[in-house]
């Protein structure tokens, strides 16, 4: 898709991050049929390039930006290509995260920690750093921040402590922005999705360890459902907020005893 720096769009503008697959990538879909210019980022530069592709085949306005949000450099450049590009930024979606091993929390070595840390939550508030800036000095100023919770902002699976710690530090960020944007006309929410199936969640169907130690299969939604969620959000003017929603699957166990 071309890269035309004279170029502005008098639609809303979207930014995607972790846009090459699984949720982001849907949710890209989904703000792309909403009308919005989507700005896909992520660190698999081939699938970006294929989903902005599609999207203009379609007549839709995506651009691919190869991003890493551990970087601040390379959130910085992003958020440049989207300013010169589109001229402002109506919505993010803070999707991009990774995980580390599910072992006891003495075997796990200090680097999977830091690139859970590093990603899940510098990388969140790298872009909503950038973002807010962005808002706050657009015309009209505003706009909405949505990051990618969990069900683990609110409790733990087994053996999964630098992505519980690291998604209750998001619940915090995503309340500090709500809260600290209100000046600026900035909304943030958070979306806490609990098994949305995705090529890394498909082994979950298989068997994942519970509360008690056993290892059992558990009931999976699809994700066009946080999809569904989060282009909900997206549509709500800003005067409308909805902080927190959980788009869970019905069966997994999350309310109740394990």
């Amino acid at each position: 898709m071309s890269n035309d720096s004279t170029a502005t769009s008098p639609q809303r503008v979207a930014v995607v991050t972790g846009a090459g697959s699984g949720i982001g990538r849907a949710v890209a879909l989904a703000l792309l049929q909403d009308g919005f210019s989507v700005v896909l980022a992520g660190r698999r530069p081939e699938l970006l390039n294929a989903l902005a592709e599609a999207a203009q085949a379609a007549g839709q306005t995506a651009l691919a930006v190869p991003t890493d949000v551990r970087d601040p450099a390379s959130v910085a450049a992003l958020f440049e290509q989207v300013e010169t590009r589109f001229g402002r930024v109506d919505v993010v979606f803070n999707n991009a995260g990774i995980n580390a091993p599910a072992v006891p929390m003495d075997e796990l070595p200090l680097e999977r920690w830091k690139d859970v840390i590093d990603t899940n939550v510098t990388g969140v508030f790298l872009c909503a750093r950038a973002a807010f800036g962005l808002m706050r000095r657009q015309s009209p100023q505003g706009g909405r921040i949505i990051n990618n919770g969990s069900i683990s902002a609110h409790t733990p699976r087994p053996f999964t402590s630098p992505y519980t710690a690291s998604k209750h530090a998001v619940l915090g960020l995503t309340k500090s922005i709500a809260l600290d944007g209100r000046e600026f006309n900035i909304v943030c929410s958070q979306i806490d999705i609990g098994n949305a199936l995705t090529e890394l969640s498909e082994r979950m169907t298989r068997g994942v360890r519970q509360a008690n130690g056993s290892i059992a299969a558990e009931p999976m939604v699809d994700v066009q459902h946080v999809a569904d969620a989060v282009r909900y959000v997206a549509a709500l003017p800003l005067s409308a907020n909805v902080l927190n929603m959980t788009v869970m699957a019905s069966q997994m166990p999350f309310v109740g005893r394990g």
